[in-house]
């Protein structure tokens, strides 16, 4: 049972892989940490700098997108389709700039057409459109 144990350890946590089910759980860690950065500069922003959620959400998406990114080739996809890493991150932006258009939008008619708490509308979209991200990134960027 231990040694069951240990290779399912080390195949979810240590192994490179391309196995859909690893890679969309270890994608989920690496978008929670990705989200707290997000979300915690998102709200920074906002409250303390008196910054509009909109504006605040875009310059948080930045930084969130680089902790995405790194921890993403380093430990989640294992296969790349683009060898130089520059074009590579660009397009891997370009995904996230999408992405983050379905954020603003979203954000947008929640917060104002709802009268939702902008940190609210911001968790609801974030689980929205970390699927559109994980899929776009896995099918259109890391696939043999």
């Amino acid at each position: 049972m231990n040694l069951f144990r240990f290779k399912v350890i080390s195949l979810l946590l240590k192994s490179k892989t391309d196995n859909l089910f690893v890679q969309i759980f270890r994608y989920t860690f690496v978008g929670g940490v990705a989200f707290i950065v997000d979300f915690s500069l998102l709200y920074l922003l906002t409250d303390l700098f008196k910054i509009h959620y909109l504006v605040s959400a875009g310059i948080s998406f930045i930084f969130g997108l680089l902790v995405n990114y790194l921890l993403s080739i380093l430990w989640v996809f294992n296969s790349r389709k683009i060898k130089n890493v520059l074009n590579e991150f660009l397009f891997f932006t370009l995904i996230g700039l999408f992405g983050l258009g379905i954020t603003e939008v979203l954000l947008w008619m929640l917060t104002d057409l709802f009268a939702l708490y902008y940190l609210y509308s911001k968790i609801i979209t974030t689980v929205i459109v970390y699927f559109w991200n994980f899929f776009a990134r896995k099918y259109l960027l890391f696939n043999k």
